[in-house]
């Protein structure tokens, strides 16, 4: 996988859990938690001796796994990391000499860059996505914004202090990728071999960055007049506005009256979410299927599409909130 469809994967995926094992046989309960809360991705960091042996095990075990190595700081530990399954390398800083011998190479690599200069030379190399280490304690959002303007093919992978409160923050600005964090992968938790508590923080993070909401049901009519009629009777009982459009008419905010049937027998649920790219993505690896033909676009961007199937009688689209 070259660094694009590496950055495109890691982007749909949203956040990348920075893990440091102190023992390799903590490695595959730990990935399959990370599986089960939604989150199929890890960056395990070089900082211990378990790493290459834990990078091994989960390339072999959760094949499934997008699994990288972090805090990479020479070739030797690069060779390493892509020997035992590493399908990208984080380094916490710009190292020209491993950078280019990762690109060399064709191995997806992440340099930090938390200052214009490294920035600059990211881009003298043809990296398009690099990381912001350490996020909060180099400025954060703030400083994001501020240098995309001047970097304006840069994007980036904000980590160090990014958690629950702020992801939404961060991945909210279109020039971040993904955000990098530890708080799903809880030291303690893992010490203590509870892999369940990490996949139930896992399961809020991804939660909390999805943000499903329903945002309005679809009622199926079988004509402009039916659809009218449905829309003033839901503004005479709560004294919603009736709006008319091309194919519905919406009473407030919450009812949409079809003109005609689509999908659904007796309508859809339109379920609001901060990315649908990512929702989509989420879905998919929990087993779910989308119908492609109904999928809409603002310019580059996922902005709706339909599950397959129904329920309840009901078809299902995701929306960009």
């Amino acid at each position: 996988m070259n660094i694009e469809e590496m950055s495109k994967k890691i982007e749909a995926l949203g956040i990348v859990p920075v893990v440091k094992l102190d023992d390799a046989e903590d490695a595959v309960p730990l990935a399959k938690a990370l599986i089960a809360g939604g989150l199929p991705v890890a960056e395990i960091t070089f900082r211990t001796a378990a790493a290459e042996e834990s990078i091994k095990r989960i390339s072999q075990a959760c094949p499934e796994m997008l699994v990288g190595a972090g805090t990479v700081l020479s070739i030797d530990q690069v060779e390493k990391a892509v020997g035992a399954g590493a399908k990208f390398i984080v380094t916490p800083g710009f190292n020209a000499k491993v950078v280019g011998y990762c690109i060399e190479k064709g191995y997806p690599v992440y340099p930090g860059c938390p200052t214009t200069s490294d920035m600059e030379a990211a881009l003298e190399m043809g990296l398009k996505v690099v990381k912001f280490f350490p996020a909060e304690a180099m400025g954060g959002l703030a400083v994001i914004k501020a240098v995309a303007a001047p970097y304006g093919a840069l994007r980036f992978m904000p980590t160090g202090g990014v958690n629950e409160k702020n992801l939404l923050d961060y991945l909210g600005f279109d020039k971040i990728v993904a955000c990098g964090g530890s708080w799903m992968v809880d030291a303690k938790a893992i010490a203590a071999k509870d892999f369940g508590k990490i996949e139930e923080l896992t399961r809020s993070a991804v939660n909390k960055m999805l943000g499903f909401e329903i945002k309005h049901i679809g009622i199926n009519c079988e004509n402009a007049d039916e659809a009218m009629k449905v829309a003033k009777q839901y503004s005479a009982i709560f004294g919603w506005a009736v709006k008319d459009g091309n194919s519905s008419t919406f009473a407030g905010t919450a009812v949409e009256a079809m003109k005609s049937p689509y999908l659904g027998k007796n309508g859809h649920i339109a379920v609001a979410t901060t990315s649908v790219l990512r929702a989509k993505a989420y879905l998919e690896g929990q087993g779910f299927e989308f119908d492609e033909s109904t999928a809409k676009y603002k310019g580059a961007k996922l902005n709706a599409i339909y599950l397959k199937g129904e329920i309840g009688g009901f078809a299902i689209h995701l929306l960009q909130k």
